[in-house]
């Protein structure tokens, strides 16, 4: 997933970065016994052939995914349908990511759920965790330990790609996730709620197509960009990668590391090395205004694999110069 940087001014954690850490258990198609309420999802759900080769349904083709507001899943009404407990709070969408939105819920029990959705995601279960379809699509469900489950429906594969629902819940987790997928997947089909975008907005912007191949490879020789999200890409070429993204956020400062750079075409660019460890540096700027105080944020992060690459912040420079000339003109 592309890196937090500095939003808020405060450090963050990005909001999916437990799903690298799951391990990759079975959760069988046996649920067993829960403490909420039945839920809406038809018996046939997760259940089917699971037909081979590209997915090619229209309405979760990258392109479409992009723009779909995420919090629209987890509103008090979109849950309460699910009957899964009761919503307490409005849902919190991610302040470092366009495609994250979160929320709990208390069961009938009084234990809470907690929810987390992202539309896009790269860190996915295995294909050997596929248990079924739902909605037309691959449905993969993992299990750890005794409160936690990833379900996702997978959107692409080969490179993967998911609607997928992180769930933490002290009695069976994989059960509302699998309510919350099918939800997620039927509204999909049928009119989500999107994002405005105006002229020049990052939202629709490919970052795979963002910057070009021979630039690139003057930092990462050899590399192809792979999606490591709907709004950023990773170049990798054994140990070292640039990721270039796109992200909300508050306008960057100097300071905290952090210092300015040109980036040509009248675009101030801020930089920031990191200290210890490989060599890395991170470079970002401001592209257009957002929401409220936030803007969109277009950012490249290259990481070295030892510290013998002496220049990170040149790599990274060149490549953002790059990617400014590539970006939609607002």
């Amino acid at each position: 997933m592309f890196p937090d940087v500095r939003h808020r001014r405060l450090p963050k954690l990005f909001l999916l970065v437990t799903a690298l850490t799951l391990s990759l258990t079975a959760c069988g198609p046996d649920l067993g016994k829960s403490n909420f309420a039945r839920t809406t999802v038809p018996a046939a759900a997760g259940t089917g052939q699971v037909a081979d080769g590209p997915i090619t349904d229209a309405a979760v083709a990258a392109v479409v995914l992009r723009t779909i507001q995420p919090c629209q899943f987890l509103t008090k009404d979109a849950l309460g349908g699910l009957g899964l407990g009761t919503v307490e709070n409005d849902p919190s969408p991610s302040s470092i990511a366009f495609d994250t939105c979160r929320n709990k819920v208390k069961d009938p029990g009084g234990k809470e759920l907690r929810l987390e959705l992202q539309i896009g995601s790269t860190v996915v279960p295995r294909a050997d965790k596929t248990a079924g379809v739902v909605g037309g699509l691959p449905l993969r469900v993992n299990k750890t330990g005794d409160t936690d489950c990833t379900v996702a429906a997978m959107t692409a594969l080969n490179p993967d790609m998911a609607l997928e629902v992180s769930v933490v819940y002290a009695s069976d987790p994989c059960r509302p996730g699998q309510a919350l997928v099918e939800a997620v997947v039927q509204k999909v089909h049928n009119a989500p709620e999107k994002y405005s975008t105006p002229a020049g907005t990052v939202l629709t912007a490919d970052p795979c197509a963002m910057a070009d191949a021979a630039v690139v490879t003057t930092a990462v020789p050899s590399a192809k960009p792979a999606p490591s999200g709907l709004h950023s890409c990773e170049w990798r070429d054994r140990g070292p990668s640039v990721t270039v993204g796109f992200l909300p956020g508050l306008p960057p400062l100097v300071g905290d590391g952090y210092s300015k750079v040109d980036l040509g075409n009248g675009v101030t660019g801020f930089q920031k090395p990191q200290t210890g460890g490989s060599a890395r540096c991170k470079v970002q700027w401001q592209h257009r205004p957002w929401q409220g105080d936030d803007v969109e944020l277009a950012q490249v992060d290259y990481q070295g694999y030892d510290d013998n690459d002496t220049d990170p912040c040149g790599k990274a420079v060149t490549v953002a110069k790059n990617v400014v000339t590539k970006l939609p003109k607002p």
